[in-house]
């Protein structure tokens, strides 16, 4: 009724323009049914925001494991009072359905690598604690070539005594791991007792430069 109402407003405002501006009513006409069509636009563009806002909020409530595309349709529909079966609406229903489960796949990813860069950084502050811990410490045991452990410099270098062609060897030397052993590598230096005791008796001499050195 408003709407014969508000055109037959119009039809009595162009019998007011004279018959000779024909053109001009014609002007007029289309500007009219423009603006209709601009005030529909706008009526569907906000029924539209409605839908999305709905669909959203029941997807946010909704246990995504058991719900499906249909029965949010119809939960949407029927708070809407709006039939959303016609293939634009319906069309549209499905956008707003696969963009938040894009969302929620996105958020869950990012909350994945966040926990295992998480676990990382705890694993790499525990193996530090441990070599730090294992620097200078006496283990006395063997290692995987029979030699006797005298203590580790760090996870990599260790201190052994080890027998070699009958002498007795002070070796300071780095390790790598095959196979799950722990074999020595051809860097580090292996000292008969006599240089050994040399080496200890030259220890505080060692400290002193060094001390010296950075200017203690």
């Amino acid at each position: 009724m408003l709407i014969d109402s508000k055109r037959s407003k119009e039809r009595k405002e162009e019998e007011k323009i004279p018959r000779e501006s024909k053109r001009y009513v014609g002007r007029v006409k289309k500007e009219r049914k423009r603006r209709r069509e601009m005030e529909k636009e706008g009526g569907e563009k906000e029924r539209e925001e409605r839908i999305e806002e709905t669909v959203l909020e029941i997807l946010k409530e909704s246990d995504m494991e058991s719900v499906t595309e249909h029965k949010i349709r119809a939960m949407a529909a029927e708070r809407l009072a709006l039939d959303l079966s016609v293939p634009h609406r319906k069309k549209m229903v499905r956008k707003v359905v696969e963009s938040f489960l894009v969302s929620q796949q996105a958020e869950e990813d990012d909350k994945n690598k966040e926990e295992e860069e998480g676990e990382e950084e705890e694993n790499q502050k525990e193996e530090d604690e441990e070599e730090e811990e294992g620097k200078g410490k006496k283990h006395y045991g063997y290692d995987d070539s029979g030699d006797l452990i005298l203590c580790n410099l760090n996870n990599k270098r260790r201190v052994t005594l080890q027998e070699f062609r009958g002498k007795t060897l002070v070796s300071i030397r780095e390790f790598y791991e095959k196979d799950g052993k722990q074999l020595p590598t051809s860097k580090g230096i292996s000292l008969p007792v006599d240089q050994w005791k040399v080496l200890k008796d030259a220890a505080p001499a060692v400290e002193d430069a060094i001390k010296k050195l950075q200017g203690f």
